[in-house]
This record gives structure tokens, C-alpha cells and sequence, in this order.
């Protein structure tokens, strides 16, 4: 999996959250437990990797 621009359809639960699908977790290598930043960019969402020291 490169870096070009990938579409993918998640459902969101009725707690509002969502599934990350494995693919993108491995390519980005995080793990339950971890942290991640999420931006609002217009109506687009951008999760990016966080670390925290």
C-alpha cells in the first residue's frame, strides 16, 4: 500500500465511533492502546499517527 489516496467505507456505531480497517493500521503501524490525532479539515476528517512521550 503506497501513500496515493485510498477510499474505504466504514460504518459508524451508534457510540460514534469507527474501525480503523487492518490494512491502514498495519501500513500506519498502530495498535489498540495507541493514539492517534484526528483534524478537521472542511467536511474531510485527517487521522494522523501520534506520538506521546
Amino acid at each position: 500500500m503506497g501513500a496515493e489516496a485510498e477510499e474505504m467505507l466504514v460504518k459508524i456505531t451508534a457510540a460514534g465511533t469507527i474501525s480503523i480497517p487492518k490494512r491502514y493500521r498495519r501500513y500506519m503501524d498502530i495498535r489498540g492502546g495507541d493514539y492517534v490525532r484526528v483534524v478537521l479539515r472542511g467536511d474531510s476528517l485527517e487521522v494522523r499517527k501520534a506520538t506521546i512521550t
